[in-house]
């Protein structure tokens, strides 16, 4: 399927930034991440290490979903959905102990469930011959 022949609704196209948004933000934080590994003394190097490494396959998956929905590809919006499940289900762990903060909570919950709503609006009918029996 070329790219021209693609139907980009205003929801799909939204869909997309906003996926390609979070994905520069994780790696903007993958690089506080090392930054905070350089400058300070870690408990566990080799535990600091992998969260940067997940942090950064955390953000190539975002990209990888942002690009899909912007192919029209449903694996796309599937991903991006449970990312945002994800990004919310953190939102409420940082709110929960000693050191819960509802401003961090905002901040990630607030475009998840904005994400989640427009890859929903971006869903399409499904193609002729592949109703369900």
């Amino acid at each position: 399927m070329s790219s021209e022949s693609i139907d980009r609704t205003p929801a799909v196209r939204l869909g997309s930034v906003l996926l390609a948004i979070e994905a520069v933000a994780v790696v903007v934080l993958a690089g506080w991440q090392v930054v905070e590994l350089v400058t300070s003394e870690p408990a566990s190097i080799a535990t600091s290490i992998a969260l940067v490494v997940m942090t950064l396959v955390a953000a190539f998956a975002l990209f990888a979903f942002a690009r899909g929905v912007w192919g029209g590809r449903s694996w796309g919006r599937s991903g991006g959905i449970v990312a945002q499940v994800l990004i919310f289900a953190v939102a409420l762990g940082s709110v929960q102990g000693g050191a819960g903060h509802w401003g961090i909570a905002a901040l990630l919950a607030a475009p998840a469930v904005l994400t989640f709503v427009v890859l929903i609006l971006a869903s399409r009918p499904a193609g002729p011959g592949t109703s369900p029996r």
